[in-house]
Parts: structure tokens; C-alpha cells; sequence
């Protein structure tokens, strides 16, 4: 399926209005980032009832946060973790093929400082190209000072032995997760953003369905679900606990607390303007002095600094970065940058929280260390009550996992038997061309580049946008490019979605989140 000159309006009080039917759905998700938003397209694709709701807007929690990388992750084949490799360069394939106009292929440039350095990665990186098979990009290439300095013109010249050449992929977090939606819609599924999953209705020691609120009214609404998938990254806890307590233990008052399943990890962006790299292609240093991974990765017109791994032990829905993890990419950076951006540089500072898999000892407790260390593979498991909890994984995978979910769903009778996967065939929905959106538009005010009131009048029309947020953090990326600029536009985009019916875009609280983004630490 591809983009037409008719594409699905998303109304959202059409969208209630379905929620408010007595319907017994095949499928109920709670969370509306990239896990759950692929599951709702494969199962309405392959013939089941299918409602997804989320508490806030679609990928507004980590799924918009990442690094913008589709890859099979170096540092997982150093770790060993091959098949996890091999599944996610094939996946990535996969991504550019449905998504060609928000995913591309991207060259990486190891600068080598070592003598050393060259001749080992590019042995890991050719073992990497063997990997993806005729799924590979573009050979890795040994290349010498002068090459790696022609590919990295502001990288620092002293000390230089070389590099390595290879290639990934790029993509649009955020705007691939608004196109699962919309692509999930078209085939079917009901996917409603700013509708929190309150509590799980349970029916003879079963999870039978959401009580669900819409977060703009207060409504109330119950779904009945024969099948329940808890797909909220970060939160899955919370629902287990709630499953753990209703159905958990029937015979005894108090069940068992269960321990947490997922260990938060933070990792902070830093955004720059272009010149601090200048260059199409990113640098990556595939070991820091402390032992991670950093890139500075070009993305529209900017420059992605980043990024880290911090352990958290609690989950906010907008994470603060801490100055030590600041000071740390600027001062990795700048051993391998002519000029270093500093803190007057940054342009917007954001934070994404990873759902990371406790490994769990003998106990039952998880152990503390590093979250670099845990795998970022995917776990999904089926409760007492019979909800299914996925979690885990990242985003170049996320059309795979949602395969082992429909899999493992089918395994416990709880959907029926499924015809094949075919997300890997369909092209998925984009956003207008450019070009197109912007016809005929009188423009009040100084828009930025990319952004029109026609572009804001698609978002809300057939892009699900509620608030000035979801515009330019999700449907324009504008807030993770420039936050200052994001806030100056603010005012522009709340009249046009005034004048598309929408009450209170909540114009303060994008100016309130602008600000944060450019307060650093």
C-alpha cells in the first residue's frame, strides 16, 4: 500500500465514537510506540479486531527518542549476541524496502588513533557485511589518513592512522511510528493516542479487556478484549503488577509482589548545528573511555551527539539529563573534532529511557551493573491472567517482534489460527511530499523550513496530532532539531489546529518542554 491523494482522515471523535460500542475485540494493545504499533499492523493484516490505546501521543516516550539508527548493532556482535545481529541487519533491509521515504542507507567512519585499530575493526566489520549476506549496504573499506580525512573533514587530522568504512541505515524514529499507525488504521485497527489504560477488566481469573480515559474529556470507556498485549516499554510493570493482583494467586489475599522485569537505562542526544561535523557521513568511536559507543550522526540539516547509558531506577515521561552524561559526550567528541561544540552550541537536549530486560539471578532478584552490559533483546511473556507482556528489543526489529508476539499469542490459544506475516511486503503510509503540502498556503508569521499551515492542517487531519507538541516533536521533528525554534513556531501552529477544531492545542506546555530541552545541565 502506498501514500494516496486521498488519504485516511483521523477524527478523533469518530475514533471515541468506536470505542464507546460494545465490541468484543480479537486484540487489545496498550502502548502505542513502535512495538505495539508494528503488532496492530500485523495482526489487522492478517484478519484479527484489533484496538491499540496509548496514555499520550504515539511514540512520544522512547520510540521518538532513539538515535535514528537502523543497524545490527556493533556492540551487540561484541558481545556476542550474533543471531540478535543477523535478525536486525536482515530486519533493516526490511525497513528501507516498506519505507523508502523515511529510511535511508547511511556510511560510518571509525576513525583509528591505534595502530591497531584499523586492521581489528575492519575485521569485525567484514565479519558484520558477512552477516547481512545480500542484505549488506556497502562493503566495509580499510582507508587510509587521507581518505578518512576527505570523509571526515572536521575530524582531527593529529594522531590520525586511518579508518574504517561502513554502512547502516538512517531513519525517522517518530514519523515511521505515525505511519504504523496510519497504515495499521487502513487495514483496519482502531489506534487512539491520549487514551490511558486505567485498569485491566478481569473475568474469572482471565484478563478480559481495558478500562480505558480519554485524556482531553475524562470519558470513560471499557474494552473487552479476548486477548491482551502490553506493549508499554518502560511501564510493563505496571500492568503485570495489576494482572499479578487480580489473577495472580486466587487462593491466597495477598499474592506475590513480582520482581521487575525491565531495568531502565537513559541515554541523552545532544544536537548541534551541521559544520561541527560536515560531512554525510557519521563518525563512530566504538569505544569510549569508559567503554561505550558514540556517534555523531548527521540528521536533518543537524548533527546527533550521542549517546549514553545510565541506569535508572525510576521512569518519568520526560527524563532530565544529568551534567556528568553531558560532560561525557562533549568530551569524547571533541578528542576526535577539530572545533568541539561546547555547551553554548547545543540546540536541543532530549532524553529517551530504554526498556531494558532485567537478567534475573536464582532469587528472583535482578542484579545491578552496567545496562550496557544487558542484552537488548526482546522477552514477551504470557501472565497468570493470560495478558501477554512484550518488551525489550529496539527499533530495527520491531516488525520481527511483533511476528514472535502473534506467534506466541496463537501457542496459547489466545487468537486463532493466522494466515502469514505480511508486513515485510507492505509499503507503509507516509506524510504529504513536501512540495505538495505547502501549494497555495498564505503565510502569516515566519514558518521554519519544512513546516506550513498546510503541513500542520495534514497532521491533524490524517495524522492523528492533538497538541502543538505532536506537531513539532512528532510530525515535524522541529523540537529535536532546534528548541528555540520549535518554541518561536509554537504560536503559528496552535492557530492553524485552532482553526481545524481543536479547542486547546496546549500551546504553554510546548513552550514549557522547549525550555527544558534547552536547559543543559
Amino acid at each position: 500500500m502506498s501514500e494516496n491523494a486521498s488519504p485516511l482522515p483521523t477524527i478523533r471523535e469518530h475514533a471515541l465514537a468506536q470505542l464507546r460500542q460494545q465490541h468484543v475485540y480479537d486484540m487489545a494493545i496498550v502502548g502505542g510506540g513502535a512495538t505495539g504499533l508494528g503488532l496492530a499492523l500485523d495482526a489487522a493484516q492478517r484478519g484479527l479486531s484489533v484496538v491499540l490505546v496509548d496514555s499520550h501521543d504515539f511514540a512520544q516516550g522512547t520510540s521518538s527518542r532513539s538515535t535514528k539508527l537502523l543497524h545490527g548493532g556493533v556492540r551487540y556482535m561484541a558481545q556476542g549476541n550474533i543471531g540478535l545481529v543477523r535478525e536486525a541487519l536482515h530486519e533493516r533491509t526490511t525497513v528501507l524496502h516498506i519505507a523508502p521515504g523515511l529510511a535511508h542507507p547511511l556510511a560510518f567512519v571509525i576513525p583509528a588513533i591505534r595502530w591497531w585499530e584499523r586492521a581489528f575493526y575492519g575485521a569485525g566489520l567484514t565479519l558484520y557485511d558477512w552477516l547481512a549476506g545480500s542484505a549488506g549496504l556497502g562493503p566495509t573499506r580499510i582507508l587510509n589518513a587521507a581518505q578518512t580525512l576527505q570523509l571526515l573533514p572536521a575530524a582531527r587530522a593529529a594522531g590520525l592512522r586511518g579508518g574504517v568504512l561502513y554502512w547502516d541505515a538512517q531513519f525517522d524514529d517518530a514519523r515511521l511510528a505515525i505511519a504504523l499507525a496510519r497504515t495499521a488504521a487502513a487495514h483496519g485497527a482502531l489506534v487512539v493516542n491520549y487514551c490511558a489504560a486505567k485498569e485491566l477488566v478481569t473475568e474469572g481469573g482471565k484478563v478480559a479487556g481495558l478500562r480505558c480515559e480519554d485524556a482531553f474529556t475524562g470519558e470513560a470507556f471499557k474494552l473487552q478484549a479476548r486477548c491482551v498485549v502490553n506493549a508499554t516499554g518502560v511501564w510493563v510493570d505496571h500492568l503485570r503488577a495489576q494482572e499479578q493482583a487480580a489473577c495472580g494467586a486466587p487462593d491466597v489475599d495477598e499474592p506475590p509482589e513480582l520482581p521487575p522485569l525491565v531495568a531502565p537505562s537513559q541515554g541523552i542526544h545532544i544536537v548541534v548545528d551541521a559544520r561541527f561535523l560536515g560531512s554525510d557521513a557519521a563518525l563512530m568511536v566504538p569505544k569510549t573511555s569508559d567503554g561505550r559507543v558514540l556517534f555523531a550522526v548527521p540528521w536533518l540539516g543537524k548533527v546527533i551527539l550521542g549517546t549514553t547509558d545510565t541506569p535508572r531506577q525510576h521512569v518519568e515521561r520526560e527524563p532530565t539529563a544529568m551534567r556528568d552524561e553531558v560532560d561525557f559526550i562533549l568530551r569524547e567528541v571533541a578528542k576526535f573534532l577539530v572545533v568541539a561544540p561546547t555547551r553554548a552550541d547545543i540546540r536541543s537536549l532530549w532524553v529517551g529511557l530504554r526498556p531494558l530486560v532485567r537478567p534475573h539471578n536464582g532469587n528472583g532478584s535482578a542484579p545491578t551493573g552496567q545496562t550496557k552490559k544487558i542484552s537488548r533483546e526482546h522477552t514477551i511473556l504470557v501472565g497468570p491472567g493470560g495478558m501477554v507482556t512484550v518488551t525489550g528489543g529496539k527499533w530495527t526489529t520491531y516488525r520481527a517482534m511483533a511476528e514472535d508476539v502473534l506467534q506466541v499469542c496463537a501457542g496459547h490459544g489466545l487468537v486463532p489460527s493466522l494466515p502469514p506475516c505480511r508486513s515485510a511486503q507492505t509499503i507503509l503510509l507516509d506524510g504529504p511530499v513536501d512540495a505538495a503540502s505547502h501549494a497555495g498556503d498564505k503565510l502569516d508569521g515566519v514558518w521554519p523550513p519544512g513546516l506550513s499551515p498546510s503541513r500542520v492542517r495534514f497532521a491533524v487531519q490524517h495524522e492523528y496530532a492533538c497538541t502543538v507538541e505532536d506537531v513539532l516533536a512528532r510530525r515535524s521533528r522541529l523540537l529535536f532539531l532546534d528548541a528555540a525554534a520549535a518554541r518561536l513556531a509554537a504560536p503559528l501552529v496552535a492557530d492553524v489546529m485552532q482553526a481545524c477544531g481543536i479547542a486547546d492545542p496546549r500551546e504553554p506546555q510546548l513552550a514549557a518542554l522547549a525550555d527544558k530541552y534547552l536547559k543543559i545541565p
